[in-house]
């Protein structure tokens, strides 16, 4: 079994689910007493936050990059970042070590493909939403159609993320304002919708949803611990 690498704590919500879908899946593959063996490198998301809202990514790479030689140098066997929004640094980080980064994207449209879906819509925050690092990888690399909310909805979207779920509180009236805004993009044609923040997995779930939910947590979880096990 390789030693997963974390960069966690983007939120530490997510990172939560993180460790226990590793684990649980670690158990469910392997069976007894069997666990994930990870090393968790979380940082304070205070300091990402204002790096990530003032445009100041340089400096937000050099933390994140910092964050993967430290989890190489502990014995981690490859990177898994534990955010969708900081994926926009994923090549710099990789850049940076010698071992694998397994990049959530990627992950999460190996999932979409298999399900025999081509156009697909993207919620996240406003980052990757808007910014080209993920829409660019899913279009170019993976030959998928991204569609995203109107920039009404894109604010709803991103202010729910940062404002509720990142502190762990998960409202009813944001849920069903979700669910409207994921109708909206099932009408503009989208077979399937990528939850594609970590956090939003805490708000909605397969049943709000009359196409398919790509949950990247949960994704991204169970591909790193079959990246760990060979299979």
């Amino acid at each position: 079994m390789k030693t997963i690498g974390l960069i966690g704590g983007m939120s530490w919500e997510s990172s939560v689910e993180y460790y226990r879908i590793l684990n649980e899946t670690t158990k469910a593959k392997l069976g007894g007493l069997h666990s994930a063996k990870c090393i968790i490198y979380s940082v304070d998301f205070a300091e990402v936050e204002a790096l990530q809202r003032q445009d100041r990514w340089e400096e937000a790479a050099r933390l994140m990059i910092a964050a993967g030689q430290s989890l190489e140098s502990a014995g981690a066997d490859f990177v898994v970042l534990c955010t969708n929004t900081m994926h926009k640094l994923a090549d710099e980080i990789q850049s940076s070590i010698h071992i694998p980064l397994l990049h959530i994207a990627d992950a999460t449209a190996q999932k979409i493909k298999a399900a025999g879906l081509r156009k697909i819509g993207l919620l996240g925050t406003r980052f990757t939403m808007e910014h080209d690092f993920y829409k660019g990888r899913l279009i170019d690399r993976h030959g998928l159609e991204v569609i995203t909310p109107d920039s009404p909805d894109r604010e709803v979207v991103h202010r729910i993320i940062y404002d509720e779920l990142v502190l762990g509180l998960v409202k009813q009236e944001s849920r069903q304002q979700y669910i409207q805004i994921m109708e909206k993009l099932v009408q503009s044609g989208a077979e399937g919708i990528i939850l594609g923040c970590t956090e939003i997995e805490l708000l909605v779930h397969d049943g709000d949803s009359r196409v398919p939910l790509f949950p990247t947590t949960r994704i991204h979880a169970i591909a790193a611990v079959e990246y760990a096990l060979d299979v």
